[in-house]
């Protein structure tokens, strides 16, 4: 009998999320579970929808999958790639806490609730702090020292909490309990984290006096952030167990540093690109000329046409910001302001009266006129 698309099995779209599928995955297995399904067929049901769950949230083999379909796990012997789907490739512990109250253990003969594994240390929260940095900062690129407030080994005990380490007699080492446990499913063992060593499965004649037994503490550190060129208000970098502390010894969670970008008096941005206003003079508009402009990186030489206006906008290709994602540059574009200036000498008033006198006149002028009468 030819396979079901993994899709079709989870009921769950080709674009699906991690989170989607695993949410999938977990109401079939709360529908078809053998020993709480009373359905014909419930335990392939539930094999069928495991196996699927186990290639879809696995990036690499969903990757192949979408790729090769069912052909990308035919071993030798017809069996998926090789691999035993009996709950040897997916981690359901998570799943079925969630699905039983969190009673992991064993349970009609699947050792996937938890079994003799010990208690997972959590993961700290991530933590997020907002720097302020200048408009040409940001573009450039730079390196910024702060001090943040972090959690480290304890330098006392190294991290372990106490001295005169042994096997917690509670728990014998394992760090959980097993409890034998009656419920409208039957009756089942359930493992809890052991109260007296809080998981470790170790316990200490003296516990330390400066971190009390937590084997983290608090330091003030300065670290060096590195801004990377191009970025923008909103964005963010990543700072590796540099967040808030775990509350039972796992891993700190990450710090994420988030920019604000301060606005520049001269120059515009939009994306990647940059805008300058240039101010230049009615003779300078009507006979052109050469303007130096001022890039984020040095100094170009720009041909102002003649008969320029205000509103016209010259290109300069590449000199934009760099996109922090890419190698790639925008463009530097100069938008001219032609200055009307408000007061004249005695002198320009006279060539400006000889200039009124000549024909300045062009075709869109002559067009209004004959519009006017």
């Amino acid at each position: 009998m030819a396979k079901r698309d993994y899709y079709e099995v989870l009921g769950v779209d080709k674009n699906a999320s991690e989170s989607d599928i695993k949410l999938a995955f977990r109401r079939l297995a709360k529908k078809y579970h053998p020993d709480v399904s009373k359905e014909e067929n419930a335990s392939e049901k539930f094999k069928e929808a495991q196996e699927a769950y186990a290639v879809l949230s696995d990036p690499d083999k969903r990757k192949k999958y979408d790729q090769f379909g069912h052909s990308a796990f035919e071993g030798p012997n017809g069996s998926a790639g090789g691999f035993d789907f009996n709950f040897q490739d997916i981690d359901l512990g998570d799943i079925f806490e969630d699905l039983f109250g969190g009673m992991g253990g064993s349970f009609g003969g699947f050792s996937s609730f938890g079994g003799s594994r010990r208690q997972r240390k959590s993961r700290g929260n991530d933590s997020l702090l907002t720097m302020n940095i200048t408009f040409m900062e940001a573009i450039l690129g730079c390196k910024k020292d702060i001090e943040i407030t972090t959690t480290e080994k304890c330098s006392a005990c190294s991290g372990k909490g106490g001295s005169g380490e042994h096997n917690c007699e509670t728990c014998h080492g394992s760090g959980t309990i097993t409890k034998q446990q009656n419920t409208m499913f039957g009756s089942f063992l359930s493992k809890t984290t052991c109260p007296d060593c809080k998981g470790k499965g170790v316990t200490y004649d003296k516990v330390c006096s400066k971190c009390r037994g937590k084997g983290v503490e608090k330091v003030l550190k300065n670290i060096t952030v590195t801004v990377p060129e191009g970025v923008d208000t909103g964005n963010r970098v990543r700072l590796s167990n540099l967040g808030e502390p775990s509350l039972d010894g796992g891993e700190n969670g990450d710090l994420y540093i988030e920019f604000k970008v301060k606005e520049h008096d001269f120059y515009e941005r939009h994306g990647s690109d940059l805008i300058l206003e240039l101010p230049i003079t009615i003779i300078e508009a009507i006979s052109g000329c050469k303007k130096d402009i001022k890039l984020p990186r040095g100094v170009v030489s720009l041909t102002i046409p003649s008969g320029s206006e205000s509103g016209d906008v010259l290109r300069i290709k590449g000199k934009g910001v760099k996109d922090p994602n890419y190698s790639n540059y925008g463009d530097f574009y100069v938008r001219l302001k032609v200055v009307i200036p408000k007061k004249l000498t005695r002198e320009q008033k006279e060539l400006f009266d000889k200039l009124s006198k000549t024909d300045l006149k062009d075709k869109s002028i002559e067009k209004y006129e004959k519009f006017l009468k």
